[in-house]
């Protein structure tokens, strides 16, 4: 149960109404960020746009942003984008092996060193306040070009946004990993609590 209702589709202006339907064919479902963000149409038109341009934006390989995602989704401790970022990690090609390894992803052998590498920079740029290091930096440097760390800071970057946004609205899983392996959250947060 989200904390402030979502906008019903009968209720929705027509562009909602069209992201709303945008949404679904996307996603294969309704969900609740979307229907919260509603009470706020320009808001999430804005929104939209941006998530628009990030999912077409590819000078990144898919699998190392979804990881970098997921890494930023399992840190702030959001059951919506762990959930989602699961199954979207899955299939960009990382294992279950490699979901469940996650927290501790510099003692396992289950990541390249590019892959801890991004992992490192999703930690750090998701701390509060965020340590991202000149040393850290550089090392990404050696494997990407500006645009790329463009790309990549912005996954991580927009990851965090959804992840607050979601935790501020009590927003939890939508059931994307029901029945398969999900990564854990980093955080242990009593949500009940946190939601009171």
């Amino acid at each position: 149960m989200t904390r402030i209702e979502g906008v019903p589709p009968r209720k929705a202006n027509p562009i909602v109404r069209l992201i709303y339907r945008m949404s679904r064919r996307e996603l294969g479902r309704a969900v609740d960020p979307v229907s919260v963000y509603a009470h706020a149409p320009g808001l999430l038109i804005g929104y939209g746009m941006l998530e628009k341009a990030f999912a077409s934006s590819k000078r990144v390989d898919e699998s190392i942003k979804m990881l970098a995602e997921l890494k930023a989704a399992t840190m702030v401790g959001c059951e919506f984008c762990i959930d989602i970022a699961s199954q979207k990690s899955r299939e960009s090609g990382l294992s279950d092996d490699q979901l469940l390894a996650l927290g501790h992803h510099t003692e396992s052998d289950l990541f390249s060193p590019l892959q801890k590498l991004v992992l490192d920079y999703a930690a750090a740029m998701t701390r509060t306040p965020a340590q991202v290091s000149d040393e850290l930096f550089e090392r990404l440097r050696e494997h990407f070009d500006d645009g790329q760390l463009v790309e990549l800071t912005t996954a991580v970057a927009i990851e965090n946004y959804r992840a607050r946004f979601n935790w501020a609205f009590g927003i939890g899983s939508a059931g994307f990993t029901d029945g398969m392996v999900c990564a854990a959250p980093e955080v242990s947060v009593d949500h009940d609590a946190a939601l009171s």
